[in-house]
């Protein structure tokens, strides 16, 4: 997608909002000499912005607003090093609610539904921008955020949800709750709003069957806005986003080129009207590619891009191998005895790193046999036997928030 005339436009009244506000992006523009940019090929020589960029910016060095039009701060969920503040004018809270109440549309979620709300609230955007577009949306919320899984699904019979907003892990969770306990016939869900973590056709399948739901993929990170920039259509393929709010391009994550649409790379956005803390040429590290043409099923003319594929920064390098965990998913996908969970451990025994991949069965198999098949595919997919070991289901660890797939012992 060639950035166009208008979106260029609108960078450009960024572009001088971010050198008056002289922030570490103002002066980087300032150093370069830029003021404006006439053309795309001006756009695609502007340097990058990265995460370390806006920590080192910590607490309020993004703020682009003057401060009294700053209603509001919000902060990644990492957990290494300084904390991301990202500061929110009034008319970016109204904005991403906007944004949100799009995808809730997309969905077919209309005001006549009734919205249970499991993400948490805090500093996290997530609960938080899941209630603004619901009521942007004209839709009931059920607000419950994370956690009280008893509590949850009493809501939910007797507030008779109707839509369940949530992680993967956790919509799993309560899936498998509710088939445990014999309640999917009080249950009234018709449909699930799934983000914040990557997630494969084995766990979707999982709560689709234990649930009966229709599932949809929702996109969106704190840097920028949050969740809601983007949604799957029903049936559709890859996730429609917003491009009179933010502009994807999608490059090669080694050589920082433009890839054209179609080629698979890292996920770069430009917010093209956030005010608090605009971000140009954000690069998220989130591998995905853009879906050339119109949307076959839905018709609508907002671009898409694919299901994330995961992150550049989820590669692991074992025995001198990158592995990423999507590799060992699609191994996993050919085993229909094994559940949607996994779980990989990292260590480094005898002078030599070992990978031991934890998944479980869904029914009454060899155990040993159904290792050893398993093991033998992922050897013939990444280049080394991994130790692979079966456990009965339930036995790996569930989540109400996002699940660690990945432990690297190597370094504790």
């Amino acid at each position: 997608m060639v950035i166009s005339n208008e979106q260029l436009e609108l960078v450009n009244g960024r572009i001088k909002a971010l050198i008056a506000a002289n922030n570490f992006y103002g002066k980087r523009l300032k150093e370069a000499g830029v003021e404006s940019v006439a053309s795309a090929e001006d756009f695609y020589k502007l340097p990058f912005s990265e995460k370390a960029d806006l920590r080192d910016a910590y607490p309020l060095g993004l703020m682009t607003a003057p401060e009294e039009e700053i209603v509001r701060i919000h902060s990644s969920s990492g957990t290494t090093g300084k904390p991301v503040i990202i500061p929110y004018t009034a008319k970016d809270v109204d904005d991403w609610a906007i944004q949100f109440a799009r995808c809730y549309e997309v969905a077919g979620i209309t005001n006549k539904d009734r919205i249970q709300i499991t993400p948490g609230y805090g500093l996290w955007t997530a609960g938080i921008g899941f209630q603004a577009g619901c009521e942007k949306l004209g839709a009931m919320a059920v607000p419950l955020g994370p956690g009280n899984t008893d509590k949850q699904i009493q809501m939910m019979i007797d507030m008779q949800s109707t839509v369940l907003c949530a992680t993967s892990s956790y919509a799993l969770l309560l899936a498998e709750e509710i088939e445990k306990r014999g309640l999917r016939d009080q249950i009234k869900l018709k449909k699930g709003v799934i983000g914040s973590e990557r997630w494969g056709d084995a766990m979707r399948k999982s709560i689709n069957d234990k649930l009966g739901i229709e599932l949809f993929d929702i996109y969106g990170l704190t840097e920028i806005y949050g969740p809601g920039i983007g949604i799957n259509c029903p049936g559709g393929e890859g996730m429609h986003y917003w491009d009179d709010f933010i502009y994807i391009e999608i490059i090669d994550p080694k050589t920082g080129e433009n890839l054209p649409d179609g080629e698979w790379g890292e996920i770069v956005i430009t917010t093209l009207v956030k005010e608090g803390a605009p971000l140009i040429r954000f690069r998220t590290h989130d591998l995905s590619r853009i879906i050339p043409g119109t949307c076959p099923c839905c018709g609508r003319k907002y671009p898409r891009i694919d299901k994330i594929q995961g992150r550049t920064d989820d590669m692991m390098k074992i025995k001198g191998v990158n592995v990423f965990p999507s590799q060992i998913e699609e191994v996993l996908k050919l085993f229909p005895e094994v559940t949607s969970e996994y779980q990989i451990r990292i260590s480094h025994l005898d002078g030599r790193d070992t990978m031991r991949i934890y998944v479980e069965t869904n029914g009454s198999v060899d155990f040993l046999d159904l290792a050893g098949k398993i093991a033998e595919k992922v050897k013939s997919r990444i280049g080394f036997t991994p130790l692979d070991k079966v456990v009965e289901k339930g036995v790996l660890p569930r989540s109400e928030k996002k699940t660690k797939r990945v432990i690297d012992e190597r370094y504790d």
